[in-house]
Protein backbone atom coordinates (compact mmCIF):
# COMPACT_ATOMS: atom_id res chain seq x y z
CA UNK A 1 0.00 0.00 0.00
CA UNK A 2 2.76 2.43 1.01
CA UNK A 3 4.78 1.49 -2.06
CA UNK A 4 1.81 2.11 -4.36
CA UNK A 5 1.21 5.48 -2.71
CA UNK A 6 4.86 6.44 -3.21
CA UNK A 7 4.72 5.40 -6.86
CA UNK A 8 1.54 7.40 -7.42
CA UNK A 9 3.05 10.50 -5.84
CA UNK A 10 6.19 10.11 -7.96
CA UNK A 11 4.11 9.79 -11.12
CA UNK A 12 2.11 12.88 -10.20
CA UNK A 13 5.28 14.88 -9.57
CA UNK A 14 6.75 13.78 -12.88
CA UNK A 15 3.51 14.65 -14.66
CA UNK A 16 3.47 18.12 -13.12
CA UNK A 17 7.13 18.56 -14.08
CA UNK A 18 6.47 17.52 -17.67
CA UNK A 19 3.42 19.81 -17.92
CA UNK A 20 5.40 22.73 -16.49
CA UNK A 21 8.29 22.21 -18.93
CA UNK A 22 5.87 21.83 -21.86
CA UNK A 23 4.01 25.02 -20.95
CA UNK A 24 7.25 26.94 -20.48
CA UNK A 25 8.66 25.76 -23.82
CA UNK A 26 5.40 26.58 -25.63
CA UNK A 27 5.25 30.05 -24.09
CA UNK A 28 8.88 30.78 -24.92
CA UNK A 29 8.42 29.56 -28.49
CA UNK A 30 5.53 31.99 -28.93
CA UNK A 31 7.17 34.93 -27.15
CA UNK A 32 8.47 38.02 -28.97
CA UNK A 33 12.03 37.76 -30.24
CA UNK A 34 12.85 41.14 -28.69
CA UNK A 35 14.31 41.15 -25.19
CA UNK A 36 11.92 43.05 -22.88
CA UNK A 37 12.96 46.33 -21.31
CA UNK A 38 13.89 46.01 -17.65
CA UNK A 39 11.32 48.70 -16.91
CA UNK A 40 9.34 51.36 -18.73
CA UNK A 41 11.38 54.52 -18.19
CA UNK A 42 10.92 56.57 -21.31
CA UNK A 43 8.90 57.06 -24.47
CA UNK A 44 11.14 57.93 -27.39
CA UNK A 45 9.93 55.74 -30.26
CA UNK A 46 6.27 55.25 -31.10
CA UNK A 47 4.99 52.95 -33.83
CA UNK A 48 1.61 53.90 -35.29
CA UNK A 49 -0.28 51.18 -37.12
CA UNK A 50 -3.13 52.17 -39.44
CA UNK A 51 -5.38 49.12 -39.48
CA UNK A 52 -5.97 47.04 -42.63
CA UNK A 53 -4.91 48.44 -46.04
CA UNK A 54 -4.64 47.43 -49.69
CA UNK A 55 -7.05 44.62 -50.56
CA UNK A 56 -8.03 44.41 -46.87
CA UNK A 57 -10.70 47.11 -46.61
CA UNK A 58 -11.60 46.45 -42.99
CA UNK A 59 -15.05 47.53 -41.90
CA UNK A 60 -17.14 49.34 -44.51
CA UNK A 61 -19.43 52.27 -43.96
CA UNK A 62 -21.94 53.86 -46.30
CA UNK A 63 -19.34 56.12 -47.88
CA UNK A 64 -15.92 55.03 -46.63
CA UNK A 65 -13.66 52.14 -45.69
CA UNK A 66 -11.93 51.57 -42.37
CA UNK A 67 -8.49 51.32 -43.99
CA UNK A 68 -8.69 54.89 -45.33
CA UNK A 69 -10.03 56.53 -42.17
CA UNK A 70 -7.46 54.75 -40.00
CA UNK A 71 -4.60 55.84 -42.28
CA UNK A 72 -5.70 59.46 -42.32
CA UNK A 73 -5.90 59.61 -38.52
CA UNK A 74 -2.57 57.79 -38.07
CA UNK A 75 -0.71 60.17 -40.39
CA UNK A 76 -2.16 63.25 -38.67
CA UNK A 77 -1.36 61.86 -35.23
CA UNK A 78 2.20 61.06 -36.23
CA UNK A 79 2.78 64.58 -37.51
CA UNK A 80 1.38 66.13 -34.33
CA UNK A 81 3.58 63.93 -32.14
CA UNK A 82 6.72 64.81 -34.09
CA UNK A 83 5.87 68.53 -34.21
CA UNK A 84 4.88 68.97 -30.58
CA UNK A 85 6.92 66.48 -28.54
CA UNK A 86 10.67 67.02 -29.04
CA UNK A 87 12.78 63.89 -29.16
CA UNK A 88 9.98 61.53 -30.11
CA UNK A 89 10.47 59.41 -33.22
CA UNK A 90 7.36 58.16 -35.01
CA UNK A 91 7.41 55.09 -37.23
CA UNK A 92 4.44 54.02 -39.36
CA UNK A 93 3.68 50.43 -40.28
CA UNK A 94 2.22 51.89 -43.46
CA UNK A 95 1.96 55.40 -44.90
CA UNK A 96 0.06 54.45 -48.05
CA UNK A 97 -2.78 52.14 -49.06
CA UNK A 98 -0.85 48.87 -48.90
CA UNK A 99 -1.54 45.52 -47.24
CA UNK A 100 0.72 44.62 -44.32
CA UNK A 101 0.36 41.14 -42.76
CA UNK A 102 -0.67 41.28 -39.12
CA UNK A 103 2.46 39.55 -37.84
CA UNK A 104 4.69 42.12 -39.57
CA UNK A 105 3.06 45.08 -37.83
CA UNK A 106 4.25 44.42 -34.25
CA UNK A 107 7.53 43.18 -35.74
CA UNK A 108 8.15 46.76 -36.97
CA UNK A 109 7.85 47.91 -33.35
CA UNK A 110 10.04 45.10 -32.03
CA UNK A 111 12.77 45.62 -34.62
CA UNK A 112 12.91 49.35 -33.87
CA UNK A 113 12.86 48.82 -30.09
CA UNK A 114 9.75 50.97 -29.87
CA UNK A 115 8.39 52.15 -26.54
CA UNK A 116 4.74 52.16 -27.65
CA UNK A 117 2.73 50.36 -30.33
CA UNK A 118 -0.66 51.86 -31.23
CA UNK A 119 -3.02 50.31 -33.77
CA UNK A 120 -5.82 52.55 -35.04
CA UNK A 121 -9.12 51.08 -36.25
CA UNK A 122 -12.80 51.84 -36.88
CA UNK A 123 -15.46 49.65 -35.32
CA UNK A 124 -18.57 48.16 -36.92
CA UNK A 125 -21.74 46.72 -35.41
CA UNK A 126 -22.54 43.89 -37.80
CA UNK A 127 -24.74 40.85 -37.33
CA UNK A 128 -25.64 37.91 -39.55
CA UNK A 129 -29.34 37.34 -40.27
CA UNK A 130 -31.22 34.82 -42.35
CA UNK A 131 -33.63 36.52 -44.72
CA UNK A 132 -35.68 35.50 -47.74
CA UNK A 133 -34.33 36.48 -51.13
CA UNK A 134 -36.43 37.27 -54.22
CA UNK A 135 -36.71 33.57 -54.98
CA UNK A 136 -38.15 32.86 -51.55
CA UNK A 137 -35.02 31.10 -50.32
CA UNK A 138 -33.39 31.86 -47.00
CA UNK A 139 -29.89 33.29 -47.23
CA UNK A 140 -27.48 34.70 -44.65
CA UNK A 141 -26.77 38.40 -44.97
CA UNK A 142 -24.78 40.89 -42.92
CA UNK A 143 -26.87 43.66 -41.38
CA UNK A 144 -25.38 46.79 -39.83
CA UNK A 145 -26.78 48.28 -36.64
CA UNK A 146 -26.57 52.07 -37.10
CA UNK A 147 -27.59 52.79 -33.51
CA UNK A 148 -24.39 51.41 -31.94
CA UNK A 149 -21.88 54.17 -31.25
CA UNK A 150 -18.86 54.95 -29.12
CA UNK A 151 -15.17 54.30 -28.66
CA UNK A 152 -13.28 51.44 -27.06
CA UNK A 153 -9.64 50.49 -26.67
CA UNK A 154 -8.25 46.96 -26.45
CA UNK A 155 -5.18 45.46 -24.84
CA UNK A 156 -3.95 41.95 -25.49
CA UNK A 157 -5.44 39.55 -22.99
CA UNK A 158 -7.85 36.72 -22.37
CA UNK A 159 -11.14 36.77 -24.20
CA UNK A 160 -14.39 36.74 -22.35
CA UNK A 161 -17.36 34.77 -23.62
CA UNK A 162 -19.53 36.95 -25.82
CA UNK A 163 -16.64 39.26 -26.75
CA UNK A 164 -14.99 37.11 -29.40
CA UNK A 165 -16.80 38.64 -32.36
CA UNK A 166 -14.53 41.72 -32.42
CA UNK A 167 -11.39 39.62 -32.06
CA UNK A 168 -12.43 37.26 -34.86
CA UNK A 169 -13.34 40.18 -37.15
CA UNK A 170 -10.00 41.93 -36.60
CA UNK A 171 -8.01 38.67 -36.84
CA UNK A 172 -9.81 37.76 -40.08
CA UNK A 173 -7.18 39.77 -41.95
CA UNK A 174 -4.92 36.77 -41.44
CA UNK A 175 -6.89 34.91 -44.09
CA UNK A 176 -5.71 37.42 -46.70
CA UNK A 177 -2.06 36.52 -46.09
CA UNK A 178 -0.19 33.81 -47.92
CA UNK A 179 0.83 30.89 -45.70
CA UNK A 180 -1.12 32.32 -42.78
CA UNK A 181 -1.15 28.94 -41.01
CA UNK A 182 2.65 28.83 -41.03
CA UNK A 183 2.95 32.46 -39.94
CA UNK A 184 0.67 31.94 -36.94
CA UNK A 185 1.45 28.37 -35.93
CA UNK A 186 -1.74 26.92 -37.35
CA UNK A 187 -4.01 29.57 -35.84
CA UNK A 188 -7.43 29.71 -37.51
CA UNK A 189 -9.18 33.09 -36.96
CA UNK A 190 -12.52 31.46 -37.77
CA UNK A 191 -12.21 29.02 -34.87
CA UNK A 192 -12.74 30.57 -31.41
CA UNK A 193 -10.96 27.61 -29.79
CA UNK A 194 -7.76 28.68 -31.53
CA UNK A 195 -7.71 31.80 -29.37
CA UNK A 196 -5.76 29.79 -26.78
CA UNK A 197 -2.66 30.29 -28.92
CA UNK A 198 -2.83 34.02 -28.50
CA UNK A 199 -3.82 33.76 -24.84
CA UNK A 200 -0.46 32.08 -24.23
CA UNK A 201 1.24 35.06 -25.90
CA UNK A 202 -0.37 37.56 -23.55
CA UNK A 203 1.42 40.89 -23.55
CA UNK A 204 3.86 41.11 -20.64
CA UNK A 205 3.29 44.84 -20.60
CA UNK A 206 -0.38 44.45 -19.75
CA UNK A 207 -0.37 46.93 -16.89
CA UNK A 208 1.21 49.73 -18.93
CA UNK A 209 -1.02 48.92 -21.89
CA UNK A 210 -4.10 49.32 -19.70
CA UNK A 211 -2.83 52.68 -18.45
CA UNK A 212 -2.40 53.98 -22.00
CA UNK A 213 -5.77 52.56 -23.06
CA UNK A 214 -7.47 54.17 -20.05
CA UNK A 215 -5.90 57.52 -20.95
CA UNK A 216 -7.33 57.23 -24.44
CA UNK A 217 -10.83 56.46 -23.20
CA UNK A 218 -10.65 59.36 -20.72
CA UNK A 219 -9.73 61.72 -23.54
CA UNK A 220 -12.57 60.47 -25.75
CA UNK A 221 -14.98 61.18 -22.89
CA UNK A 222 -13.70 64.76 -22.64
CA UNK A 223 -14.87 65.20 -26.23
CA UNK A 224 -18.31 63.81 -25.32
CA UNK A 225 -17.68 60.57 -27.19
CA UNK A 226 -19.38 57.37 -26.09
CA UNK A 227 -17.20 55.31 -23.76
CA UNK A 228 -17.33 51.53 -24.23
CA UNK A 229 -14.32 51.13 -21.97
CA UNK A 230 -11.01 49.29 -21.97
CA UNK A 231 -11.20 45.61 -22.83
CA UNK A 232 -8.85 42.65 -23.12
CA UNK A 233 -8.96 40.51 -26.27
CA UNK A 234 -6.60 38.05 -27.92
CA UNK A 235 -5.80 40.19 -30.96
CA UNK A 236 -3.11 38.97 -33.33
CA UNK A 237 -1.80 42.46 -34.05
CA UNK A 238 -0.95 42.95 -30.35
CA UNK A 239 0.06 39.43 -29.38
CA UNK A 240 3.80 39.64 -30.13
CA UNK A 241 4.45 43.31 -29.37
CA UNK A 242 7.32 43.58 -26.89
CA UNK A 243 6.18 46.87 -25.41
CA UNK A 244 2.95 48.51 -24.14
CA UNK A 245 0.50 48.19 -27.02
CA UNK A 246 -3.14 49.01 -27.67
CA UNK A 247 -5.72 48.82 -30.43
CA UNK A 248 -8.11 51.74 -30.32
CA UNK A 249 -11.47 51.79 -32.10
CA UNK A 250 -12.08 55.48 -32.82
CA UNK A 251 -15.78 55.08 -33.65
CA UNK A 252 -18.39 52.97 -35.42
CA UNK A 253 -18.19 53.29 -39.18
CA UNK A 254 -21.54 51.46 -39.29
CA UNK A 255 -23.15 54.50 -37.63
CA UNK A 256 -23.91 57.23 -40.20
CA UNK A 257 -23.37 59.96 -37.60
CA UNK A 258 -20.05 58.58 -36.42
CA UNK A 259 -18.91 57.90 -39.97
CA UNK A 260 -19.60 61.54 -40.90
CA UNK A 261 -17.72 62.61 -37.78
CA UNK A 262 -14.69 60.44 -38.56
CA UNK A 263 -14.60 61.69 -42.15
CA UNK A 264 -14.83 65.39 -41.22
CA UNK A 265 -11.75 67.53 -40.61
CA UNK A 266 -13.06 68.62 -37.21
CA UNK A 267 -13.80 65.05 -36.20
CA UNK A 268 -10.40 63.74 -37.21
CA UNK A 269 -8.62 66.65 -35.56
CA UNK A 270 -10.52 65.99 -32.35
CA UNK A 271 -9.67 62.26 -32.43
CA UNK A 272 -6.02 63.07 -33.11
CA UNK A 273 -6.00 65.50 -30.17
CA UNK A 274 -7.58 62.87 -27.92
CA UNK A 275 -4.91 60.31 -28.82
CA UNK A 276 -2.11 62.86 -28.63
CA UNK A 277 -3.13 63.98 -25.13
CA UNK A 278 -3.42 60.37 -23.97
CA UNK A 279 0.07 59.54 -25.22
CA UNK A 280 1.53 62.73 -23.77
CA UNK A 281 -0.04 62.04 -20.35
CA UNK A 282 1.29 58.49 -20.41
CA UNK A 283 4.78 59.71 -21.38
CA UNK A 284 4.78 62.30 -18.61
CA UNK A 285 3.77 59.73 -16.01
CA UNK A 286 6.39 57.22 -17.16
CA UNK A 287 9.25 59.74 -17.17
CA UNK A 288 8.29 61.47 -13.94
Amino acid sequence: MTRNLTVNLTVKKLSLFVITIFTLCLTLSLSPKQEPHSSIQRVRTIVLDAGHGGHDYGARGRQSNEKDVALSVALKLGKKLEDEIPGVRVIFTRKTDVFIPLYERPAVANNNKADLFISIHCNSADSDRRVKNKKGRYVTTTVKNPSVRGTETFVCGFNRLGSQDVAIRENASILLEENYKENYGGFDPKDPSSMIVFQLMKNQYRRESIKLASNMQDEYVKSSRGNRGVQELSLAVLATAGMPSVLTEIGFISSPDEEDYMLSSNGQNEIVTNLFNAIKSYKTAVER
